[in-house]
């Protein structure tokens, strides 16, 4: 499971001033279930999932990985973590079986274990025919396939998606939109984010709605319709972002 407490990654900027990317954000995320962290571009649900990952360390706060707290033991949150993002580097001049077997050893896996987890994970993601093919020839599509392998050869409990089906053609997205199903169905807990209004309403179980690095609501699309009277997701993240401007303009008069 994933657990955030009062998350904050604040970037100097210059002059002296700090840009606060994820601004005291805590959610939660449980076994079996997806959560999608959804926000228009620029809302901080990518830096939220690098700070997850370990990629960023928190400025304060924390968050736990199936236990493991990312600042005191950021090793086992990797293990424990499958983390697909959007600028996943490629060896273009390895072919793909080549590619996934490496990780797979970086993880101490043993080739056995490898060649059984490739070949599954190629029949479920409709891999089998470029297997042999070298990166460099494959299409944005496939790439994203074996991006999402590399991150989950080692088959891990927590797997976070950012932005899985962003540039993909609809039949790739609908592959990855299934893919993170069968997750789900495997007991694993999910987060993703999106900005893309319909993926959420399919896929998650909870949404976390994110706007300049603040949580503006949480709940499942049945209790947000509920509380805004609203029935469209879109009309619903427009509604918390009117109250969220309109309590910022207030603050402000305030002060």
């Amino acid at each position: 499971m994933i657990s955030v407490h009062n998350l904050v990654k604040a970037f100097p900027q210059k002059g002296g001033t700090t840009f606060y990317a994820v601004n005291d954000v805590s959610f939660s995320a449980d076994d079996g279930e997806i959560v999608c962290l959804l926000g228009v571009n620029g809302a901080g649900k990518t830096t939220t999932m690098r700070v997850l990952s370990t990629v960023f360390k928190a400025t304060s706060g924390t968050a736990e990985i199936q236990g493991w707290d990312i600042k005191t033991h950021p090793q086992q949150v990797r293990n424990n973590l499958g983390f697909l993002t959007g600028d996943t580097g490629l060896y273009n001049r390895l072919r793909v079986h080549e590619f996934i077997r490496y990780f797979g050893r970086l993880y101490s896996m043993k080739d056995e274990a490898i060649t059984r987890s490739m070949n599954e994970m190629a029949e479920l993601l409709d891999m089998k025919d470029f297997m042999d093919k070298k990166i460099e020839f494959l299409s944005t599509g496939m790439k994203q396939k074996v991006s999402i392998v590399r991150s989950i050869i080692h088959d891990p409990p927590v797997m976070i998606f950012d932005e899985p089906t962003a540039g993909l053609d609809i039949l790739t997205a609908r592959n990855i939109i299934s893919f993170i199903r069968t997750c789900k169905e495997r007991g694993k807990c999910v987060l993703f984010s999106t900005h893309i209004m319909r993926e959420a309403e399919r896929l998650a179980d909870r949404i976390v709605m994110i706007h300049k690095g603040r949580i503006l609501a949480e709940g499942s699309l049945d209790a947000l319709r509920e509380e805004t009277s609203q029935t469209d997701l879109d009309d619903i993240f427009v509604f918390y972002v009117n109250q969220y401007t309109e309590g910022a303009k207030v603050e402000a008069h305030e002060f």
